[in-house]
């Protein structure tokens, strides 16, 4: 009994330590947007997008620092001038959009790191770019519940809006909806969403949060709602546990949970490859049977 009592307190240990509550609840504020709106990133083919703008925030989070303003200010800034840099340059051009992102988010981060270096600032670059879940303050935990409830209503209300456009363009066009608005309104939410999980899992780590969950649930559904369902199920799931395991393995929180992610991703990928399979086999078996039968005949 002793024993049993004593495996019960180390594996409620981590809910005992405020830092560790607050992770805790602020990867569970950020997974349910973050996971829906990765659905519809991966549908649409913008992960390089979300890549981009997450790289493209450092000048602006190194320039809000030295202003002395908010450093999300800065941060959703410079993701918005990404994308909008972007897009003119792609109605400019004949440049494909994914060429021209990786130009503008390579020049802004390499404009970031110059600017961090030169500027004599308290920041801590790994925080930046790993984030500093155990360390967020009050304010940020504010501040990034009150960017993932806006983002997750707008995404709520408008998301068949959003996926029209992803499928049937020209009929979203036909009923009213401006395809130019909600594509530069598409990269504003993805660029409030990185400014949300700036301070928790930082620049690097989110894309991969706006990634997985919905790479995860596309492998194995091609129903929204159903995906949706998965894409929601892997992320908070794996935030939690990432938090939880990054406790007593002494590891970032951020990465552990990308690593959860991964596995999960690896597991069904395993899964849905041993299905193909079986049913490859199920076909070819029942195709050999249909030839013995004619020729029996």
């Amino acid at each position: 009994m002793f024993e049993f009592n004593a495996l019960i307190t180390t594996l409620l240990l981590p809910f005992q330590f405020v830092f560790m509550q607050q992770a805790f609840i602020v990867v569970f504020i950020l997974s349910l947007p973050m996971a829906i709106l990765s659905c519809y990133i991966v549908l649409k083919g913008w992960s390089l997008m979300g890549d981009a703008i997450a790289h493209a925030v450092l000048p602006g989070v190194v320039l809000a620092y030295m202003l002395a303003i908010p450093l999300s200010i800065g941060a959703f800034a410079a993701g918005l001038c990404c994308a909008l840099t972007t897009g003119f340059i792609k109605e400019n051009s004949r440049l494909r959009e994914d060429t021209i992102m990786g130009i503008v988010f390579s020049a802004m981060f390499a404009i970031g790191i110059i600017l961090f270096h030169k500027a004599e600032t308290e920041l801590h670059l790994t925080h930046l770019l790993l984030g500093d879940i155990l360390g967020i303050s009050l304010a940020s935990m504010i501040e990034t519940s009150l960017i993932g409830l806006f983002v997750l209503a707008v995404m709520v209300i408008r998301g068949r809006d959003l996926l029209l456009l992803i499928f049937d363009p020209q009929q979203a066009q036909i009923t009213g909806i401006s395809i130019k608005f909600w594509h530069y309104a598409f990269q504003v939410l993805l660029a409030l969403t990185i400014v949300a999980a700036l301070q928790a899992v930082g620049m690097i780590l989110s894309i991969a949060l706006l990634i997985a969950p919905g790479a995860c649930a596309l492998l194995v559904t091609k129903r929204f709602a159903t995906m949706l369902k998965i894409s929601v199920a892997v992320a908070m799931s794996s935030s939690v546990l990432g938090v939880y395991a990054s406790f007593y393995i002494d590891s970032a929180p951020a990465a552990t949970i990308v690593l959860f992610m991964s596995f999960i991703f690896i597991l069904l990928f395993i899964y849905k490859t041993n299905q193909q399979r079986i049913l490859l086999h199920q076909r070819k078996t029942a195709k050999f049977s249909l030839v013995d039968n004619k020729v029996s005949l």
